[in-house]
């Protein structure tokens, strides 16, 4: 299993909007506005790096109103 963090920087005004469907992804397990440098945190459970890094890419990243992403993959377990 594949445990991981990914940051998500929204537009102006999009976390509200965006914190649901991040949610739905089925891979994502938890996800949370932030304050600080990105605006949503979303956790990660996946059964390969792939599968996460498909999360990031292709999901979060396809999203409208989802300017950059970075993703940490933990290393403990």
């Amino acid at each position: 299993m594949v445990h991981a963090f990914i940051m998500v920087k929204t537009g102006a005004g999009e976390s509200e909007q965006l914190l649901g469907p991040i949610r739905d992804f089925e891979t994502v397990t938890e996800a949370h506005i932030v304050a600080g440098a990105y605006d949503i945190i979303a956790e990660v459970d996946a059964d390969a790096v792939y599968e996460v890094l498909k999360t990031a890419s292709s999901h979060v990243q396809g999203l409208q109103g989802v300017a950059d992403t970075k993703t940490y993959i933990s290393l403990d377990d």
